[in-house]
């Protein structure tokens, strides 16, 4: 196909005297389901093209503008958007320009075609999601140009797409460290651009709570911050300098909006009952021990958590998600789950009380401990679920009797998605082999920034397959879909954000675009050659690996 398309552009250029112009190029990542090249001429973009899109579609004249800033952006020519009123004849208005149309034959919610022809271009989908998708495409096909305003030739084709998976995730920690707002649109615009549709959002962690809660003011006057950050992988030295931050409710409502003008969904984690001493540190009744706590300076696992044994933890879980599920629109909310220890609750006498209250008995590998968190996920659910909201959390929440309404993210690899698979539960992959993106990208780490460990690259990441092969039809259904992680322990800055998460995004993508059959590693490096030319547009930070 790559070469009838070069022949194709070749002759397009020869037969339009464009000898001279640059040329769309439609090897893009992810790969599209389908391109099939069409022997005719194609079509020229310049400044006299404007953007049509149907009137009165707010979703759609949004997508519009996008395109029309990509274009500029890639090309420097400014394209005008304008309405197609019900009246107007689609043939005469869309004649010479690009058509955003929705089209109900289309079966997928996110599934596009791009129609390119002399006459001009028509990107359509069965939603306006779809559209955007269909887009970006697009704009990964054009050209970077110079300053100076240059027609593209777009070669006739046919495009048909539509993605793998429903669920197509990255995640970000800013609980570690605290990113500014503006990085945050940074990376929803990355994830944008990868045609993924959810941002996890990870807001609160030992080391700091970043989300305002109203009744609540000081998890966030006092647990946002902490003293002093270890040095090095906990060293035992401290820096000493005060850290952190947080994102009013004001600022979380505007990242909500700007994700979903590019059709992404924002899906909070407020991490329980582990993963909690920021909350503790700011209202320390809610522990077992009663405090004192403080924010974290070092990484890992810690004793101290919620304490299921107070009926005032419950108060505060229900106030803190009101708030939460006021602000995020998403059917999901991550509750987290994992790394809870039981140590706390082995000793204190009311979460002992609450296990003897409840009739809670250890059962199999299951301590009364851990079915104490089962009861307590249990009652979050609950909750959740009265406001219309399911719950997502870590896939410790299998060793903890949830039942199958929970939707389980598999991190300790792909097995335990697998069983969860099994036993009913949605299932998101996102094993920390290959899908942790704090890992480093190579072996050779010694002119690395100082990661967490291990290594995956992007070779592993483009080889993960998510449906293990012994899952019957029923089963894989469950799995919903990919996601990667970027936990911030040793990422401050955001060039290291970057880092960190470029190229391996863009191998993602193909993970949860493509059927595996269609994938092709070789390909896809030299795809990501071109796809990095926009990653430098950017001035994005991007390991070079794969580059050299």
């Amino acid at each position: 196909m790559k070469k009838l398309l070069t022949t194709l552009c070749m002759a397009f250029m020869l037969s339009t005297g464009a000898a001279l112009a640059q040329v769309a190029n439609y090897d893009v990542v992810p790969l599209p389901k389908s391109v099939t090249p069409i022997q005719a001429p194609g079509f020229v973009l310049g400044e006299q093209t404007a953007v049509i899109y149907p009137e009165g579609n707010a979703d759609m004249e949004r997508n519009a503008h996008f395109l029309a800033d990509y274009v500029c952006e890639m090309t420097k020519q400014m394209l005008a958007c304008q309405p197609l009123g019900k009246k107007d004849k689609v043939s005469k208005v869309a004649r010479g320009n690009i058509l955003l149309a929705l089209d109900a034959k289309i079966q997928h919610e996110e599934g596009y075609q791009i129609s390119v022809s002399a006459k001009g271009v028509t990107i359509s989908g069965k939603t306006a999601a779809g559209v955007f998708r269909g887009i970006q495409t697009l704009r990964k096909s054009l050209p970077v140009l110079a300053e100076k305003p240059q027609a593209v030739s777009l070669p006739a084709v046919t495009i048909v797409d539509e993605p793998r998976f429903g669920y197509r995730g990255m995640h970000l920690d800013c609980a570690r460290h605290f990113f500014p707002l503006e990085f945050v649109k940074e990376y929803i615009d990355l994830i944008a651009l990868h045609g993924m549709n959810r941002f996890h959002w990870h807001i609160t962690e030992d080391q700091g709570w970043r989300i305002e809660i109203k009744k609540y003011p000081q998890l966030t006057t006092k647990g946002a911050w902490r003293s002093g950050t270890v040095i090095g992988r906990n060293s035992g030295l401290d820096d000493g300098q005060r850290h952190g931050g947080f994102y009013t409710q004001e600022q979380c409502r505007e990242i909500v909006k700007y994700a979903a003008d590019r059709f992404i969904t924002v899906i909070p984690e407020i991490d329980m009952p582990g993963h909690m001493l920021s909350a503790l540190a700011a209202y320390p009744e809610l522990g077992c021990t009663g405090g004192p706590y403080e924010v974290e300076h070092t990484w890992g696992v810690f004793p101290d958590v919620l304490c299921p044994g107070k009926e005032q933890v419950f108060q505060f879980v229900e106030g803190v998600l009101s708030e939460v599920i006021d602000i995020f629109p998403s059917e999901y909310i991550h509750i987290g789950g994992d790394e809870s220890p039981r140590d706390r609750w082995k000793e204190c006498p009311l979460c002992q009380q609450r296990i003897k209250d409840e009739g809670i008995k250890a059962e199999g590998r299951q301590s009364a401990e851990d079915r104490l968190q089962g009861y307590f996920t249990k009652r979050v659910e609950k909750f959740l679920h009265s406001k219309g909201k399911r719950l997502i959390g870590w896939d410790e929440l299998l060793s903890c009797n949830v039942d199958a309404t929970s939707t389980i993210m598999s991190w300790r690899g792909a097995e335990p998605g697998a069983q969860a698979a099994k036993q009913g539960h949605d299932v998101i992959m996102t094993p920390n082999k290959p899908m942790y993106f704090d890992h480093y990208q190579t072996d050779k780490t010694w002119n690395e920034p100082l990661s967490i460990g291990g290594c995956e690259t992007v070779q592993e990441v483009y080889a993960f397959e998510p449906i293990a092969a012994d899952l019957s039809a029923d089963e894989a259904r469950h799995i919903l879909g990919v996601q990667a992680n970027l936990w911030t322990e040793y990422i401050a800055a955001k060039q290291q954000a970057e880092y960190q998460v470029l190229p391996r995004m863009a191998a993602l993508a193909e993970v949860q675009w493509m059927q595996p059959a269609s994938k092709d590693y070789d390909a896809f490096l030299a795809r990501l050659k071109r796809l990095k030319v926009i990653y430098d547009l950017h001035h994005w930070a991007v390991a070079p690996h794969v580059f050299q």
